[in-house]
């Protein structure tokens, strides 16, 4: 399976409309090559350079099989957030109090398209547990 955005490359610098110091919308995201078997897709943008420890940015679940994009700025018909770090059900965009950080976006495969009881402490034990594949892009941000 493979992952890109047209928003940035892997391993390159996140523009700053997606993160809290431009609009603080989500990249167009989407990818191909997915494993058969597939029943649904979860994603999650994680930090695991902030201070306390890996910060999560975004999880979604209960992506429909058939999809293959999530757009800028978008939620897919149907898909659930779970709370970030932030405290919100929703995308949160890059913003690292000091330094480069990196934010690794990660499309997971299932091998099932219900999951229950997920948050922000259980989600990626849960999602790995059903995990076929997965792909990921790492994007860089420093402010300003």
């Amino acid at each position: 399976m493979k992952l890109k955005s047209e928003d940035f490359e892997d391993n390159s610098n996140i523009p700053s409309e997606f993160t809290c110091d431009g609009r603080n919308v989500s990249p167009q995201l989407s990818w191909e090559d997915v494993p058969d078997g597939t029943k649904g897709f979860a994603l999650s943008v994680t930090d695991p350079d902030a201070p306390g420890g890996t910060w999560i940015h975004w999880l979604v679940y209960c992506i429909s099989k058939e999809l293959r994009e999530i757009k800028r700025g978008s939620l897919p018909d149907g898909a659930i957030e779970v709370v970030n770090d932030f405290g919100r059900k929703s995308y949160g965009g890059p913003c690292p109090p000091s330094g480069t950080h990196r934010y690794f976006f990660t499309i997971y495969a299932l091998d099932t398209d219900s999951l229950e009881g997920l948050n922000e402490r259980n989600f990626l034990d849960i999602v790995e547990q059903h995990t076929i594949e997965k792909a990921e892009i790492m994007g860089l941000y420093r402010r300003l």
